[in-house]
């Protein structure tokens, strides 16, 4: 798959693969950084359409880095490898957007959850904080703008819609996105061997609950 080559940093490459959001690049994308092997290569970072790599220079040139990114010939898996279940309380303390977001679509609350459970949602990317999920895939049916105010604390876990995306809140922070659940799945463990329990690639899938089945706060 053609890409192009740039150098933000003196030891950073970034593989440009165009501007789009697709499944297929994304796939390609996540499988190429998961065959660099290179031991001067210090980190890989996919993205929706990029690939940004920071390595040490002393060890190797961006150049010779480059030449050996283009040797690479990464197999795409035509399955899902991992899909994930995230349980989720909609509604009342845990979800106060859900109302405005049925309003604004011309739908019950009701709908809103069952449109927001029905779709398998693709994990494009990681990044914003340790741990966001960007996912792709949304029903367009349950869209809707950002709060014009951002809160000032969203709960951890708190289940969000911001435009045509949807998101879980790993910490508490600050945000703007209309929050429509809550769910007690952890998407950021630090000091575990594996602090990211879901991976660009992944598959998430919502499931409903309810706020007798969980323990919060």
């Amino acid at each position: 798959m053609h890409y192009k080559i740039f150098e933000p940093a003196e030891n950073y490459l970034l593989l440009e693969f165009g501007n789009k959001i697709e499944e297929k690049t994304n796939s390609y994308i996540i499988a190429l950084a998961g065959c660099i092997s290179h031991e001067a290569v210090i980190e890989v970072i996919p993205a929706y359409s990029s690939l940004l790599l920071e390595f040490d220079n002393r060890k190797i040139s961006s150049a010779k880095l480059a030449g050996y990114l283009k040797k690479l010939r990464p197999v795409v898996s035509k399955t899902i490898e991992r899909t994930i279940e995230v349980p989720v309380v909609y509604g009342g303390e845990y979800g106060p957007d859900i109302g405005h977001v049925a309003k604004v679509n011309g739908i019950t609350e009701e709908e809103v959850i069952n449109l927001h459970c029905s779709r398998e949602y693709r994990v494009y990317m990681l990044g914003f904080m340790p741990g966001f999920c960007y996912l792709g895939g949304m029903d367009p049916r349950i869209a809707c703008e950002r709060l014009e105010k951002p809160r000032l604390r969203i709960p951890k876990g708190s289940v969000g819609i911001a435009g045509s995306q949807t998101g879980i809140y790993p910490e508490e922070s600050p945000g703007g996105w209309m929050l429509i659940g809550r769910t007690e799945f952890e998407l950021y463990r630090p000091g575990k061997k594996d602090p990211f329990p879901v991976k660009a690639g992944d598959t998430v899938k919502f499931i409903r609950i309810f706020a007798e089945d969980v323990i919060y706060k």
